[in-house]
């Protein structure tokens, strides 16, 4: 029977890519000169040091530039609260999304059940496995999953038939 894999990974090379762009940025660019600015990642964790805020927001749209740059999906940013770091500076963490959490698991499942497309769905951790008895179906499964609002990138491996 013919099967795929639904998953939600990022690239942290592509990552590392991105903010040396952002990096190089901050050094050329003249609203940037002087000022305390510097973006790095350790694990799945981006920490974004600036000023004030408003550097921090055109920090954060450096970023969506660059990780759309890399073919790196925005949505996998997670900003959490800003905090005052020593000095006037402010710091922001940001989290790295991966994996198919349950509630987005069972929203995926439900969608798929709910079309009435003749597959099953079955949540293995932090992946999804799609089962169906043609290969058109599971093909009009990622049209379907394709159309489902998530907050993370989704992308189908594993095709078997």
């Amino acid at each position: 029977m013919p099967s795929f894999d639904v998953v939600s990974k990022t690239d942290l090379a592509e990552i590392d890519n991105a903010l040396a762009g952002v990096t190089r940025e901050i050094a050329q660019r003249f609203d940037f000169k002087g000022a305390k600015c510097s973006v790095e990642r350790k694990d799945k964790t981006i920490t974004v040091l600036a000023d004030d805020d408003p550097k921090l927001k055109q920090m954060h749209e450096l970023l969506k530039v660059y990780f759309t740059r890399r073919n790196v999906d925005p949505k996998v940013m997670e900003f959490k609260t800003v905090e005052k770091a020593s000095g006037n500076t402010v710091r922001q963490q940001i989290d790295i999304k991966e994996g198919i959490d349950k509630d987005l698991a069972k929203l995926l499942v439900k969608s798929i059940k709910d079309s009435k497309i003749k597959v099953q769905a079955a949540i293995q951790g932090e992946e999804l496995r799609i089962t169906g008895k043609k290969r058109d179906e599971l093909q009009e499964t990622i049209a379907l999953l394709r159309k489902v609002e998530s907050d993370r990138p989704l992308q189908y491996v594993n095709f078997r038939d």
